[in-house]
């Protein structure tokens, strides 16, 4: 019987993935602004608040992009 073992952690290409993530997220904020204009009041404004989470998400990512930059920098692989 084989025990199943963690797969060790690689984050050497972490950075690069969160770099895709806030792009991602630049490019749903700028479609939706495009939503908006076709969109009645209501869903307007939950669009609005949907693109408030998101540019909470990329600030939380840009920190992470930071933290990941800095301990790559420092040796971990």
């Amino acid at each position: 019987m084989t025990k199943n073992r963690p797969k060790p952690d690689d984050r050497s290409d972490n950075v690069e993935k969160l770099q895709d993530m806030v792009q991602n997220t630049i490019e749903n904020i700028e479609e939706s602004h495009e939503a908006m204009e076709f969109s009645n009041e209501q869903d307007r404004s939950r669009i609005q608040e949907k693109n408030q989470r998101r540019e909470e998400s990329i600030a939380a990512m840009r920190e992470e992009i930071q933290d990941e930059a800095s301990d790559r920098e420092n040796g971990y692989q």
